[in-house]
């Protein structure tokens, strides 16, 4: 039984997303325990020039939501990244949710071929079919960027595991 662009997509996406939002609850509570804002963790780094907790987030909701959009052959949502607080990731994550899970396995199944090509800020133009996008793109960026998240979060003494990374199957 081979798996479909769909299969290897959008469930991904959404497990990846729902993973992460407990992540974040879960250093918003430690962070209250601890009796800090809980934001301090928002702008926390691992380094200096990588980026802070908050825009970690923000690029793993956009790897899901631009991933299912330009799978799907259409122009991905944009989101503004304004967010400051928890409860505006929160929605973030649930905006990203609902755009994900809009598309149909019709709309990203066949969609290994697709051309899709997009402009960074630091790599210019960027060309793939549509499953090397999102087997060498889409997915690697939102592991690395979860990952980055998790590792923020356990730095900062909140008590986490690998199921809490992986999620329930």
């Amino acid at each position: 039984m081979s798996l479909s662009m769909y299969q290897a997509s959008i469930p991904v996406f959404v497990r990846a997303l729902g993973n992460l939002r407990q992540l974040l609850q879960k250093g918003e509570a430690h962070a209250a325990a601890q009796g800090y804002a809980p934001e301090v963790l928002l702008q926390s780094r691992l380094y200096p020039d990588m980026f802070p907790l908050l825009r970690q987030v923000q690029i793993a909701t956009d790897m899901c939501k631009n991933g299912a959009a330009r799978l799907a052959g259409v122009d991905p949502v944009p989101f503004p990244d304004d967010e400051t607080t928890f409860a505006q990731l929160y929605a973030r994550i649930d905006r990203a949710l609902e755009v994900v899970q809009g598309f149909g396995a019709a709309q990203i199944d066949g969609s290994e071929g697709r051309p899709v090509s997009f402009m960074t800020r630091s790599n210019g133009e960027m060309r793939f079919d549509g499953q090397s996008y999102l087997i060498g793109f889409v997915l690697p960026n939102l592991y690395f960027h979860s990952s980055i998240a998790y590792a923020l979060l356990r730095e900062a003494g909140v008590v986490l595991g690998k199921m809490d990374f992986l999620g329930k199957p």
